[in-house]
């Protein structure tokens, strides 16, 4: 995934989880926040957590060849498939 907007705008990543009902992806690498953790136990310290934000579907998109490219559908068959806009290979 290529991400197309947003202050991580061209940075690259591999999607590690998706959340359906609020449309965001969780891309590795990308929109990496830094989180403030205080001490679990007395005597022990506290940490700065960094940890990746999911990110809007809008604002990412599928990349070929180091490119954004948008995705259409074609049925082949019995299966719905995937395919790249831009040079017509199934995805």
């Amino acid at each position: 995934m290529i991400v197309i907007a947003g202050k991580d705008r061209g940075k690259t990543g591999k999607v590690e989880k998706v959340f359906t009902k609020t449309d965001m992806v969780l891309v590795e690498g990308v929109n990496v926040i830094t989180k403030h953790q205080k001490n679990r136990r007395s005597g022990s310290q506290g940490q700065v957590v960094k940890k990746a934000a999911p990110v809007h579907v809008s604002n990412v998109a599928l990349s070929e060849g180091g490119k954004p490219v948008r995705v259409g559908y074609k049925q082949e068959g019995e299966k719905k498939a995937r395919v790249s806009r831009k040079s017509g290979k199934t995805i």
